[in-house]
């Protein structure tokens, strides 16, 4: 007999999944009893949490959805600070609760893990549906994906009952296809005249321009058109002379939109994360543009000239034949606009060119690595402005929803994905005492990743902003874990250096076997 643990395997492989994370626990042991033998591999994190942000990274890099198996009540509340950053930044992330027998639900009987209403809870955040009879089971599975796949990505939740997951069900179908919205004829002819007729264009390129590199290369060389990229589209364009990898809530940056006749927005939130991260206003005027999106939600909630409801790669595709070569400044006006934005760092923190060049350090001893990053003041530093040199090699949770504590678990699925990448997860001493036991996990799974901590022995950054905000400093100093003893504890290689690039970049480049603990301490 297959159960509807056994099928919702069988779904899940299906429909290209080959890696699920997750805690067993006795209300999700039946979901466990098709994964021995099933093809899928399974990884134990330390926390609920941890398993969504492996999710997570798992889907920014492979590019497939993550996902992970939590428990009934306490697992699923666990990973919801997971869930709302993969909203924030789009990262299609499946996950599969259990929740407690149907004729118990909503009748405060006490029993154990019980929430009042655990799926409207959930659909606070995302979509969520419970799978109340075996034959519900493929149909939710099929608008799951479609829902991750189909549209704008973001998190999706399945609960299914304990006493549903046990039952016999019948073999899975095959999995319904996935659509996606495909530009519009008329919409595309607009914005190639508005393209056409523009000189001095400028593309704003976010996540959602993800995995189109040569096309977007191709189409801002055809325009001249100097690409500024959000912190979720670095590493696009490395070293090109039309990429500006700065934000665009620097003046430098604004300055070269304010001058552009033609704005193309692809992919991109417009989210004061990214737009005014110093919420000073001011932003360029950007009702003129050429706006492209997944979600059609999304493109009504700001003014444009022309909206084109479609991925950036479609929507690409169809623009570069209606859209004829030109000369003119776009290399100069990007040149001059990443000159102002690197220069303006020292500006806003005397530390932050220091702090940068700590970050190029690592890209630059290890060529071509994904770089997964905490709130800690080298990644803001390099959200600012920093030059990745592999696409989609760069993320952190700083930006969005800003959870802390994402990537000592975002990184393990980062390099799962990505096995034969050099994988850097680069953390504050704060920031790794919020899941700090997710690096023991590196060590199960094999996983020769290097955690990079940044150790000021403070909350840094909010004691400054406490500090220019003429606040008394309270709260920012816990005391940092003792490395050298903690890595040991969790079985990595440890070794403790000074806060300079080369001190950081002979580290680097030491031979590595397995995963390894870089403390860099900040004195000053």
């Amino acid at each position: 007999m297959r159960t509807v643990g056994q099928a919702l395997v069988e779904g899940l492989r299906q429909r290209g999944v080959e890696v699920v994370f997750g805690i067993p626990g006795v209300h999700t042991i039946e979901l466990y009893r098709g994964l021995a033998g099933g093809g899928i591999r399974h990884v134990t994190p330390r926390h609920e949490q941890g398993a969504a942000f492996m999710a997570d990274g798992y889907a920014r890099v492979s590019g497939k959805p993550g996902v992970a198996f939590v428990i009934t009540g306490p697992g699923l509340t666990n990973a919801l600070t997971a869930m709302a950053q993969a909203r924030a930044d789009s990262v299609p992330m499946l996950v599969i609760s259990g929740v407690n027998r149907r004729a118990s639900l909503g009748r405060g009987l006490g029993h154990l893990h019980e929430l009042p209403d655990q799926a409207a809870m959930v659909a606070a955040l995302c979509p969520t549906e419970r799978v109340e009879d075996p034959a519900d089971l493929a149909p939710a599975l099929d608008r799951a994906f479609a829902r991750m796949l189909g549209g704008r990505p973001g998190p999706v939740h399945i609960e299914i009952p304990t006493d549903v997951m046990p039952l016999a069900c019948p073999a899975p179908a095959d999995p319904a296809p996935v659509t996606r919205p495909a530009p519009a004829a008329a919409q595309v002819t607009q914005a190639a005249a508005r393209l056409a007729a523009a000189r001095r264009v400028v593309i704003l390129a976010g996540g959602g321009a993800r995995g189109c590199d040569a096309a977007l290369a191709a189409l801002a060389a055809r325009l001249d058109a100097p690409v500024v990229l959000t912190v979720n589209a670095r590493g696009m364009l490395h070293g090109h002379p039309l990429c500006v990898p700065a934000s665009p809530s620097l003046d430098a940056v604004r300055a070269l939109v304010a001058g552009a006749d033609q704005v193309l927005a692809l992919g991109t939130e417009l989210g004061p994360t990214d737009y005014d991260m110093y919420a000073r206003g001011g932003f360029p005027d950007l009702s003129g543009m050429i706006r492209v999106d997944l979600c059609a939600r999304q493109l009504q909630r700001h003014t444009a000239a022309v909206t084109i409801e479609a991925p950036c790669a479609e929507a690409i595709a169809a623009l570069l034949p209606l859209v004829t070569a030109r000369g003119g400044d776009g290399a100069a006006r990007a040149e001059a606009a990443r000159r102002a934005a690197r220069a303006a760092l020292a500006g806003l923190n005397p530390q932050m060119p220091h702090q940068l060049a700590m970050v190029e350090a690592i890209r630059d001893a290890l060529p071509q690595a994904i770089i997964v990053g905490d709130s800690t003041q080298p990644i803001y530093a390099g959200n600012l402005y920093y030059d990745h040199d592999r696409a989609g090699g760069w993320f952190n949770a700083a930006t969005g929803f800003g959870a802390l504590g994402y990537g000592t678990g975002a990184v393990i699925g980062a390099a799962i994905a990505a096995p034969s990448a050099p994988v850097v997860c680069l953390v504050g001493d704060g920031g790794l005492q919020f899941d700090p036991a997710e690096l023991r996990v590196a060590v199960d799974e094999g996983l020769a990743i290097t955690y990079v901590v940044w150790n000021n022995a403070a909350y840094r950054e909010i004691a400054d902003s406490m500090r220019d905000a003429q606040i008394e400093v309270i709260g920012c100093s816990p005391s940092p874990l003792k490395l050298d003893h903690f890595a040991a504890a969790c079985d990595l290689a440890f070794e403790s250096v000074e806060n300079r690039p080369g001190a950081l970049t002979a580290a680097l480049t030491r031979p590595q076997r397995g995963p390894r603990l870089i403390e860099v301490r900040v004195t000053d």
